[in-house]
Protein backbone atom coordinates (compact mmCIF):
# COMPACT_ATOMS: atom_id res chain seq x y z
CA UNK A 1 0.00 0.00 0.00
CA UNK A 2 1.14 3.44 -0.44
CA UNK A 3 1.01 5.98 2.29
CA UNK A 4 -2.72 7.73 1.39
CA UNK A 5 -3.45 4.32 1.99
CA UNK A 6 -1.87 3.35 4.99
CA UNK A 7 -4.37 5.94 6.19
CA UNK A 8 -7.32 4.04 5.57
CA UNK A 9 -5.86 0.67 6.99
CA UNK A 10 -4.76 0.41 10.45
CA UNK A 11 -3.51 -2.72 12.46
CA UNK A 12 -4.96 -3.48 16.12
CA UNK A 13 -3.77 -1.28 18.55
CA UNK A 14 -2.46 1.79 15.55
CA UNK A 15 -4.95 3.80 16.46
CA UNK A 16 -5.16 3.78 20.48
CA UNK A 17 -5.60 6.53 22.86
CA UNK A 18 -7.21 7.46 26.25
CA UNK A 19 -7.68 4.20 27.53
CA UNK A 20 -9.37 2.16 24.20
CA UNK A 21 -7.50 -0.05 22.22
CA UNK A 22 -8.74 1.78 18.62
CA UNK A 23 -10.04 5.39 18.14
CA UNK A 24 -11.34 6.72 14.77
CA UNK A 25 -12.54 10.35 14.66
CA UNK A 26 -13.03 13.47 13.12
CA UNK A 27 -8.93 14.11 13.68
CA UNK A 28 -8.17 11.42 10.91
CA UNK A 29 -7.38 13.62 8.33
CA UNK A 30 -10.38 13.34 5.95
CA UNK A 31 -12.68 11.79 7.58
CA UNK A 32 -15.85 13.51 9.36
CA UNK A 33 -18.84 11.80 9.65
CA UNK A 34 -18.45 8.19 11.48
CA UNK A 35 -16.35 7.02 14.64
CA UNK A 36 -15.45 4.04 16.25
CA UNK A 37 -14.03 3.14 19.62
CA UNK A 38 -12.80 -0.53 20.56
CA UNK A 39 -11.46 -1.66 24.28
CA UNK A 40 -11.05 -4.30 26.18
CA UNK A 41 -12.06 -4.20 29.92
CA UNK A 42 -10.76 -5.70 32.96
CA UNK A 43 -13.22 -5.82 36.05
CA UNK A 44 -13.30 -2.28 37.84
CA UNK A 45 -12.26 -0.76 34.46
CA UNK A 46 -14.29 2.30 33.50
CA UNK A 47 -14.42 4.84 30.24
CA UNK A 48 -16.18 8.00 29.99
CA UNK A 49 -18.30 7.91 26.80
CA UNK A 50 -19.18 12.00 25.93
CA UNK A 51 -21.70 13.95 24.52
CA UNK A 52 -21.50 15.41 21.31
CA UNK A 53 -21.75 12.57 19.28
CA UNK A 54 -24.85 9.87 19.00
CA UNK A 55 -23.37 6.36 19.96
CA UNK A 56 -24.31 2.86 19.55
CA UNK A 57 -22.75 0.61 22.15
CA UNK A 58 -22.15 -3.06 20.79
CA UNK A 59 -20.55 -6.12 23.10
CA UNK A 60 -18.06 -8.26 21.25
CA UNK A 61 -16.98 -10.28 23.92
CA UNK A 62 -18.28 -10.46 27.50
CA UNK A 63 -20.85 -8.11 29.47
CA UNK A 64 -21.20 -4.71 29.80
CA UNK A 65 -22.78 -1.36 31.83
CA UNK A 66 -23.85 1.59 31.33
CA UNK A 67 -24.35 4.30 33.91
CA UNK A 68 -25.64 7.65 32.82
CA UNK A 69 -27.03 10.47 34.78
CA UNK A 70 -30.69 9.52 35.11
CA UNK A 71 -30.13 5.16 33.97
CA UNK A 72 -28.12 2.25 34.32
CA UNK A 73 -28.70 -0.16 31.59
CA UNK A 74 -27.21 -3.67 31.75
CA UNK A 75 -25.90 -5.14 28.35
CA UNK A 76 -26.05 -9.34 28.54
CA UNK A 77 -23.24 -8.90 25.92
CA UNK A 78 -22.29 -12.79 24.63
CA UNK A 79 -19.68 -14.79 24.70
CA UNK A 80 -17.84 -13.84 21.23
CA UNK A 81 -19.34 -12.16 18.19
CA UNK A 82 -19.90 -15.81 16.23
CA UNK A 83 -22.55 -16.05 18.97
CA UNK A 84 -25.55 -14.52 17.65
CA UNK A 85 -26.76 -11.08 18.82
CA UNK A 86 -26.08 -9.01 21.80
CA UNK A 87 -27.61 -6.27 23.43
CA UNK A 88 -27.02 -3.18 22.18
CA UNK A 89 -27.36 0.41 23.54
CA UNK A 90 -28.53 4.03 22.04
CA UNK A 91 -26.97 6.39 23.83
CA UNK A 92 -28.35 9.95 23.05
CA UNK A 93 -25.73 12.69 22.03
CA UNK A 94 -27.30 15.02 24.59
CA UNK A 95 -25.83 12.26 27.12
CA UNK A 96 -22.70 11.25 28.77
CA UNK A 97 -21.93 8.34 30.34
CA UNK A 98 -19.58 5.73 31.84
CA UNK A 99 -19.06 2.11 30.36
CA UNK A 100 -17.84 -0.49 32.41
CA UNK A 101 -17.54 -4.59 32.49
CA UNK A 102 -15.14 -7.39 31.28
CA UNK A 103 -14.41 -8.33 27.80
CA UNK A 104 -14.11 -6.34 24.62
CA UNK A 105 -16.55 -3.67 23.52
CA UNK A 106 -16.82 -1.54 20.40
CA UNK A 107 -18.40 2.28 20.49
CA UNK A 108 -20.16 3.31 16.95
CA UNK A 109 -20.25 7.03 17.02
CA UNK A 110 -21.46 9.94 14.78
CA UNK A 111 -21.33 13.39 15.81
CA UNK A 112 -24.63 15.23 15.55
CA UNK A 113 -26.55 17.83 17.15
CA UNK A 114 -29.87 16.02 16.58
CA UNK A 115 -31.49 14.53 19.91
CA UNK A 116 -32.77 10.91 19.44
CA UNK A 117 -34.09 9.02 22.55
CA UNK A 118 -31.62 6.44 24.51
CA UNK A 119 -32.96 3.19 23.99
CA UNK A 120 -31.75 -0.23 24.69
CA UNK A 121 -32.20 -2.77 22.30
CA UNK A 122 -32.59 -6.76 23.58
CA UNK A 123 -30.98 -8.98 21.42
CA UNK A 124 -33.61 -11.18 21.07
CA UNK A 125 -35.55 -7.64 19.13
CA UNK A 126 -32.23 -7.77 16.52
CA UNK A 127 -33.36 -8.18 13.21
CA UNK A 128 -31.28 -11.36 11.46
CA UNK A 129 -31.31 -11.02 7.61
CA UNK A 130 -29.57 -14.30 5.99
CA UNK A 131 -28.20 -12.79 2.53
CA UNK A 132 -26.64 -14.11 -0.27
CA UNK A 133 -26.65 -17.75 -1.05
CA UNK A 134 -23.79 -20.44 -2.00
CA UNK A 135 -20.65 -19.29 -0.98
CA UNK A 136 -21.91 -15.68 -1.30
CA UNK A 137 -23.85 -16.56 2.22
CA UNK A 138 -23.45 -14.22 5.40
CA UNK A 139 -25.27 -13.96 8.39
CA UNK A 140 -26.10 -9.79 9.03
CA UNK A 141 -27.52 -8.52 12.37
CA UNK A 142 -29.31 -4.97 11.64
CA UNK A 143 -29.45 -3.33 14.84
CA UNK A 144 -28.80 0.11 14.01
CA UNK A 145 -30.03 0.16 10.15
CA UNK A 146 -32.78 2.58 9.78
CA UNK A 147 -35.87 0.09 10.00
CA UNK A 148 -34.59 -0.70 13.71
CA UNK A 149 -33.12 1.85 15.20
CA UNK A 150 -34.56 5.76 15.64
CA UNK A 151 -31.16 7.80 14.91
CA UNK A 152 -30.16 11.16 13.81
CA UNK A 153 -27.17 9.95 11.32
CA UNK A 154 -25.24 6.31 11.58
CA UNK A 155 -26.25 3.23 10.10
CA UNK A 156 -24.65 0.50 11.94
CA UNK A 157 -24.50 -3.53 11.50
CA UNK A 158 -22.29 -6.30 11.78
CA UNK A 159 -21.84 -9.49 9.48
CA UNK A 160 -20.65 -12.79 9.88
CA UNK A 161 -19.03 -15.02 7.33
CA UNK A 162 -18.43 -18.49 7.44
CA UNK A 163 -14.94 -19.86 6.80
CA UNK A 164 -14.72 -19.65 2.48
CA UNK A 165 -17.21 -17.67 2.03
CA UNK A 166 -17.26 -13.97 0.52
CA UNK A 167 -19.58 -11.12 1.71
CA UNK A 168 -19.34 -7.55 1.04
CA UNK A 169 -19.72 -8.70 -2.84
CA UNK A 170 -19.89 -7.95 -5.36
CA UNK A 171 -18.22 -4.52 -4.74
CA UNK A 172 -20.21 -1.80 -4.05
CA UNK A 173 -19.60 2.03 -3.27
CA UNK A 174 -21.76 4.80 -1.64
CA UNK A 175 -19.77 7.62 -2.76
CA UNK A 176 -21.92 10.17 -4.69
CA UNK A 177 -25.32 11.66 -4.29
CA UNK A 178 -28.05 10.47 -6.96
CA UNK A 179 -31.53 10.21 -5.32
CA UNK A 180 -33.53 6.87 -5.26
CA UNK A 181 -30.29 5.19 -6.24
CA UNK A 182 -27.56 5.61 -4.50
CA UNK A 183 -26.37 7.87 -1.46
CA UNK A 184 -23.12 9.34 -0.25
CA UNK A 185 -21.66 7.07 3.09
CA UNK A 186 -18.17 6.75 4.62
CA UNK A 187 -17.64 3.22 5.95
CA UNK A 188 -15.73 1.73 8.75
CA UNK A 189 -15.03 -2.23 8.60
CA UNK A 190 -14.18 -3.43 11.72
CA UNK A 191 -12.71 -6.87 12.03
CA UNK A 192 -12.40 -9.71 13.76
CA UNK A 193 -11.87 -13.81 13.06
CA UNK A 194 -11.56 -16.87 14.77
CA UNK A 195 -11.62 -20.61 13.79
CA UNK A 196 -14.32 -21.81 12.19
CA UNK A 197 -17.02 -23.14 13.91
CA UNK A 198 -16.96 -26.21 11.34
CA UNK A 199 -13.90 -27.49 10.30
CA UNK A 200 -11.94 -25.02 12.38
CA UNK A 201 -11.26 -27.51 15.58
CA UNK A 202 -7.14 -27.65 14.51
CA UNK A 203 -6.98 -23.60 13.89
CA UNK A 204 -5.48 -20.67 16.42
CA UNK A 205 -7.22 -17.05 17.28
CA UNK A 206 -3.74 -15.82 16.68
CA UNK A 207 -3.78 -17.72 13.43
CA UNK A 208 -7.27 -16.74 12.40
CA UNK A 209 -7.45 -14.26 9.16
CA UNK A 210 -9.70 -13.05 6.12
CA UNK A 211 -8.70 -10.50 3.47
CA UNK A 212 -10.29 -7.28 2.58
CA UNK A 213 -10.43 -5.05 -0.61
CA UNK A 214 -10.88 -1.68 -1.70
CA UNK A 215 -10.11 0.27 -4.65
CA UNK A 216 -10.86 3.14 -6.83
CA UNK A 217 -13.97 5.05 -8.15
CA UNK A 218 -14.42 7.89 -9.90
CA UNK A 219 -15.14 10.05 -6.50
CA UNK A 220 -11.38 9.14 -5.31
CA UNK A 221 -8.40 6.80 -5.58
CA UNK A 222 -7.72 3.98 -3.02
CA UNK A 223 -5.68 0.85 -2.69
CA UNK A 224 -6.51 -1.56 0.39
CA UNK A 225 -5.71 -5.52 -0.24
CA UNK A 226 -5.09 -6.81 2.81
CA UNK A 227 -5.02 -9.79 5.08
CA UNK A 228 -7.18 -8.90 8.18
CA UNK A 229 -7.41 -10.33 11.91
CA UNK A 230 -8.82 -9.51 15.38
CA UNK A 231 -8.96 -5.45 15.91
CA UNK A 232 -7.97 -4.18 12.44
CA UNK A 233 -9.89 -1.38 11.06
CA UNK A 234 -10.18 -0.59 6.99
CA UNK A 235 -11.63 2.90 6.63
CA UNK A 236 -13.84 3.54 3.18
CA UNK A 237 -14.21 7.26 2.48
CA UNK A 238 -14.81 6.07 -1.12
CA UNK A 239 -14.63 3.65 -3.34
CA UNK A 240 -15.57 0.52 -4.29
CA UNK A 241 -15.28 -2.10 -1.36
CA UNK A 242 -15.22 -6.18 -1.25
CA UNK A 243 -14.79 -8.75 -1.33
CA UNK A 244 -14.53 -9.18 2.07
CA UNK A 245 -13.34 -13.29 2.68
CA UNK A 246 -12.86 -16.10 4.95
CA UNK A 247 -9.82 -17.73 4.72
CA UNK A 248 -11.05 -21.57 4.82
CA UNK A 249 -10.47 -23.04 8.37
CA UNK A 250 -11.79 -19.41 9.57
CA UNK A 251 -14.44 -17.37 10.07
CA UNK A 252 -14.82 -13.60 9.64
CA UNK A 253 -17.22 -10.88 11.24
CA UNK A 254 -17.15 -7.22 10.79
CA UNK A 255 -18.72 -4.12 12.19
CA UNK A 256 -19.90 -1.45 10.20
CA UNK A 257 -20.55 2.26 10.62
CA UNK A 258 -22.06 4.27 7.97
CA UNK A 259 -22.79 7.29 7.94
CA UNK A 260 -22.31 10.79 5.50
CA UNK A 261 -24.00 14.09 4.21
CA UNK A 262 -26.91 13.66 2.81
CA UNK A 263 -29.79 14.63 4.26
CA UNK A 264 -31.53 11.47 4.53
CA UNK A 265 -30.61 8.52 6.65
CA UNK A 266 -30.33 5.91 3.93
CA UNK A 267 -28.25 3.02 2.43
CA UNK A 268 -28.18 2.92 -1.37
CA UNK A 269 -25.41 1.22 -3.20
CA UNK A 270 -23.82 0.97 -6.76
CA UNK A 271 -22.58 -2.59 -7.56
CA UNK A 272 -19.20 -2.49 -9.74
CA UNK A 273 -20.92 -2.95 -13.22
CA UNK A 274 -18.13 -5.40 -14.22
CA UNK A 275 -19.03 -7.71 -10.96
CA UNK A 276 -23.04 -7.35 -10.83
CA UNK A 277 -24.11 -10.21 -12.23
CA UNK A 278 -22.80 -12.52 -10.03
CA UNK A 279 -26.05 -11.45 -8.06
CA UNK A 280 -27.87 -13.56 -10.40
CA UNK A 281 -25.91 -16.75 -10.00
CA UNK A 282 -27.69 -16.67 -6.37
CA UNK A 283 -31.04 -17.90 -8.16
CA UNK A 284 -31.44 -21.29 -7.29
CA UNK A 285 -28.47 -22.14 -4.93
CA UNK A 286 -29.27 -22.62 -1.06
CA UNK A 287 -28.69 -20.97 1.83
CA UNK A 288 -24.86 -22.11 3.38
CA UNK A 289 -26.34 -24.56 5.97
CA UNK A 290 -24.15 -23.40 8.80
CA UNK A 291 -25.95 -20.19 9.05
CA UNK A 292 -27.30 -18.49 11.16
CA UNK A 293 -24.70 -18.79 13.94
CA UNK A 294 -26.37 -18.67 17.20
CA UNK A 295 -25.35 -18.72 20.65
CA UNK A 296 -23.82 -22.56 21.36
CA UNK A 297 -24.90 -22.31 24.67
CA UNK A 298 -28.68 -21.67 23.48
Amino acid sequence: MDMTDQRWFHRRGALARDGWETVVDGSIEGWEHTGLRVAQLAAGDELALEPGTEKLVVPLAGAFEVRTGDATYALAGRRSVFDGPTDVLYLSTAEQGVLSGEGRVAVATSPTERVFATRLIPAADTPVELRGAGASSRQVHNFGTPHALDAARFIVCEVITPAENWSSYPPHKHDEHVPGHESRLEEIYYFETAPARVGGAKGTPEASFGMFSTYSSPAGEIDINAQVRTGDVALVPYGYHGPAVAAPGYDLYYLNVMAGPDAERVWLISDDPGHAWVRETWEGQELDSRLPYENKEG
